[in-house]
């Protein structure tokens, strides 16, 4: 089995990533990255100790709002948005990644 060795960044998408996603499993954001679970895991592991324990996807996750407010919907979209277009941009970066890898 060879031995992979990713960028720093990318394994710091990686976590963003699986972090961002409400709901999702190291498992399924591993296979959407095409990198091995037990490699996405301990670098999530990595960043919880680094960041001093906070566990679990998506820690900014949607809250029910107190008050219902327009302008607490619209700050919370807005905030859904920026968060739809991280990960977009990290899968389009683990895409460019792959695809150069693949190629001789």
């Amino acid at each position: 089995m060879v031995n992979k060795h990713y960028p720093v960044g990318f394994k710091a998408d990686a976590v963003a990533l699986y972090r961002s996603r409400p709901g999702a499993t190291i498992a399924q954001t591993a296979d959407d990255l095409g990198v091995n679970r037990k490699t996405l895991r301990g670098w999530v592991r990595a960043d919880d100790q680094r960041r001093g324990g906070l566990a679990g996807p998506a820690s900014s996750a949607a809250k029910p709002h107190a008050t219902g407010s327009v302008e607490e919907e619209n700050a919370e979209l807005r905030r859904r948005i920026r968060e739809l277009e991280e990960e977009r941009d990290i899968l389009r970066k683990a895409a460019r990644y792959f695809a150069g890898e693949t190629r001789w």
